[in-house]
């Protein structure tokens, strides 16, 4: 693993492996690992009008990377999602 900071993570063609947990009230801690290339970090609008946010818009923050057999995978970032960057 590689120690950068989160700007130079989500740089367009840097290799990363995002680890997302779901967290469950009776225990567990199912998790999804996802490795590819970046291909873009923005923050998008959802549909949701009501979370009083920029342009009453409730807005993620949206990782799209592209992983080594052309799969295009889109991932919304929460605080239980871990970016790190991968050789």
């Amino acid at each position: 693993m590689i120690v950068m900071s989160t700007k130079q993570v989500y740089k367009p063609g840097v290799r990363v492996r995002v680890t997302q947990t779901l967290p469950r009230p009776l225990g567990g801690l199912p998790s999804t690992v996802v490795e590819g290339t970046v291909v873009a970090y923005e923050q998008q609008p959802t549909g949701s009008w009501y979370a009083h946010g920029k342009n009453d818009k409730l807005w993620l923050d949206r990782l799209i990377l592209r992983r080594d057999d052309g799969e295009v995978v889109y991932l919304n970032l929460d605080q239980y999602s871990q970016v790190d960057a991968v050789n």
